[in-house]
């Protein structure tokens, strides 16, 4: 069942509940007052027949010292026949309480005289011919005799009106329970849009449509609801986003691995074959083993970088302070034996919060990646400066340059600017990989600034210690 229909159905229910258990109760609240009154007047009008007869029983002419019943008689049968009201109804009882006279009609039983005595006014309600009645009772004295004056006030009007009261009550609640159905539904319908909204759109997520946005229809906590809902489908929507990207950069990532393998691999069997199968020169014998030995050392090298992504992504690592004059030592003492290229090391001394080997491992392939891209003679910056927000290393070639489309995927694995030059320089395009999974660890990251034709400058920064720290922790 639907909530609104819920919520319908338990508020109608309340609503018929509510309206029974009222209605009931001040119908009957009029009616017992209705009642009561008729009672009050029939006690009254019972009062005023003893009186009446105490009275006429003293005009009775005094042939006897004590009233007789004949008398008795006369004066009950005046008294039921006088008045406005000819259909009053009596019965007079004696001593003993047996009847002396009773009005046609008059059938109630004796239940009410027993209870009655000289000193107490009893009434009771009863049935009698399809008819209500006030039956009340008292004692009277006449000329020394004590009798008891019964009478009958049909009251039957009361009933009547009671019964009309519940039967206009009814019509009437089925009448506001109708209406209120209507509103009601009205009104759940209205509470209950946002919900619907809400399920609408988990609906369309569901089936893949994760940029459907639930509409804000209140501005109370359903409405906050379906704020919250939103975010979290933008956050989700934004997850599911990433999780697309990185299983297409897999799937990137295995398909330029295996074209990278292939290519290698491929020359190395059919070079290998081909010294198998053939009596070569010793030229071509050479030639064919130092190709198998280059592609060789190609795939040592690639399958070395794979790693050590790996190892970066999830490994831990042993931060220290490290002294940045030892890393430019470090990079100097490595590449003075490359005389092709001319290294211009300029440098702050500073400390920093690093791993060192891995930070090393960075500062080398920057500069492989420059060689490759230079030509013979050519100068490449090496620069380390401090800065407001850290230590920054910066590498700086001016060779072929970067397009703005290359800049943004070029620490992809196996992303090659120009595959031939870096084939032929033994590279796979894992190094600028390589340096991302690392600066990652620091929280840092590479910043490339590179003009096609004019050369490229690639930079990061790392945290420095402050000052006053370096003695204190050994740097």
């Amino acid at each position: 069942m639907k909530f609104s229909s819920k919520l319908l159905l338990w508020t109608m229910t309340v609503m018929a509940a509510a309206f029974g258990f009222s209605g009931f109760y001040f119908v009957n609240y009029v009616f017992e007052t209705s009642l009561l009154r008729e009672a009050g007047q029939a006690l009254d009008e019972n009062s005023i027949l003893c009186f009446a007869f105490e009275t006429a029983a003293l005009n009775v002419p005094a042939k006897y010292d004590v009233l007789q019943d004949n008398t008795v008689e006369q004066i009950a049968s005046n008294l039921e026949t006088g008045g406005q009201n000819t259909s009053r109804m009596l019965r007079i009882s004696d001593e003993e309480k047996n009847t002396i006279y009773a009005s046609i009609g008059f059938e109630a039983g004796g239940g009410l005289l027993a209870q009655t005595d000289t000193a107490t006014k009893t009434y009771r309600t009863i049935r009698m011919g399809g008819h209500y009645y006030i039956q009340t009772g008292s004692s009277l004295n006449a000329l020394d005799r004590v009798l008891y004056l019964e009478t009958l006030r049909d009251v039957s009007e009361v009933f009547n009106e009671r019964a009309l009261g519940f039967r206009v009550y009814r019509q009437v609640t089925l009448a506001m329970l109708l209406l209120g159905t209507f509103i009601m539904y009205l009104i759940s319908s209205w509470l209950t849009k946002p919900i619907r909204l809400l399920t609408r759109a988990t609906k369309h997520m569901a089936v893949g449509d994760y940029d459907y946005r639930a509409r804000k229809v209140s501005d109370d906590e359903l409405g906050q609801l379906t704020l919250d809902f939103n975010h979290m489908a933008e956050v989700l929507e934004e997850n599911i986003g990433r999780l697309e990207d990185e299983i297409q950069a897999r799937e990137d990532f295995v398909g330029a691995f295996a074209h990278e393998l292939k290519t290698p691999l491929t020359a190395i069997i059919g070079y290998a074959d081909m010294l198998r199968s053939r009596k070569l020169d010793e030229e071509k014998s050479f030639l064919s083993a130092n190709y198998i030995y280059t592609e060789g050392k190609r795939l040592e090298a690639m399958s070395i970088r794979l790693l050590d992504i790996l190892v970066a992504k999830h490994g831990q690592a042993q931060f220290q302070e490290v002294w940045t004059d030892s890393l430019f030592l470090y990079l100097r003492d490595m590449f003075k034996a490359n005389e092709t290229m001319h290294f211009v090391y300029s440098y702050d001394k500073a400390c920093v919060w690093a791993e060192r080997n891995l930070i090393i491992t960075v500062l080398i392939n920057l500069l492989d990646n420059a060689c490759k891209a230079s030509e013979p003679g050519s100068v490449i910056d090496i620069t380390g400066r401090e800065e407001e927000a850290g230590y920054r290393f910066m590498v700086k070639d001016y060779g072929i340059g970067i397009s703005r489309q290359d800049v943004l995927k070029i620490t992809k694995a196996f992303y090659m600017v120009d595959k031939s030059r870096s084939r032929s320089r033994n590279g796979a395009g894992l190094g600028l990989a390589l340096c991302k999974e690392i600066l990652s660890l620091h929280n840092s990251r590479l910043e490339i600034e590179s003009i096609p034709g004019e050369g490229t400058c690639i930079s990061f920064v790392l945290m420095k210690k402050k000052e006053g720290q370096y003695e204190k922790d050994g740097c």
